[in-house]
């Protein structure tokens, strides 16, 4: 009976450890363009972002806060780009389960190209993050470059959403 408890209890460790590892697609620029396109239907927010960005760290809590309040809404998305390396997916995984990050997260694997890719989001944009695109039916309604504070985001995405 010890022994059935011990793997039991070792099974249910394990899976509950696998529940909390994040799922991080690693993708290029066409793929997350593409990916944004597949939203037309919805209220979209884009952030960019870095687990070694200071003010993209401080601003994430306020993020999780909006996606949860709109987390039962069919018709709004957010997706959080990381811009952090390739080589450091596991730590952004570990990063995401620790600040339990709750929105869709892809690892943009094309930091060689930002010059290209840049441009391509926002004209405006000079490379640096955190920066937020909104999209409201696959339009672009606003850019915000810098830190958000949570009213910052609310305002914008009640001044924006009309679904």
């Amino acid at each position: 009976m010890k022994k059935f408890l011990s793997i039991l209890t070792l099974l249910l460790c394990f899976s509950i450890f696998k529940a909390q590892q994040a799922e991080v697609t690693s993708v290029k620029y066409e793929a997350l363009e593409k990916r944004i396109q597949e939203e037309k239907n919805k209220f979209l927010v884009v952030n960019f972002w870095s687990t070694t960005c200071a003010p993209c760290v401080k601003e994430l809590p306020h993020f999780m806060e909006i996606n949860n309040k709109y987390a039962d809404n069919p018709k709004f998305k957010m997706i959080l780009v990381s811009l952090d390396r390739l080589v450091d997916k596991e730590r952004v995984i570990k990063f995401i389960n620790t600040k339990n990050l709750t929105a869709e997260i892809i690892l943009l694997d094309d930091i060689k190209r930002m010059n290209t890719w840049i441009p391509r989001f926002e004209k405006d944009w000079d490379g640096n993050i955190p920066v937020t695109l909104f999209y409201n039916n696959g339009e672009k309604v606003f850019f915000n470059n810098g830190e958000m504070s949570r009213e910052e985001l609310e305002t914008t995405i009640e001044k924006y959403m009309k679904l």
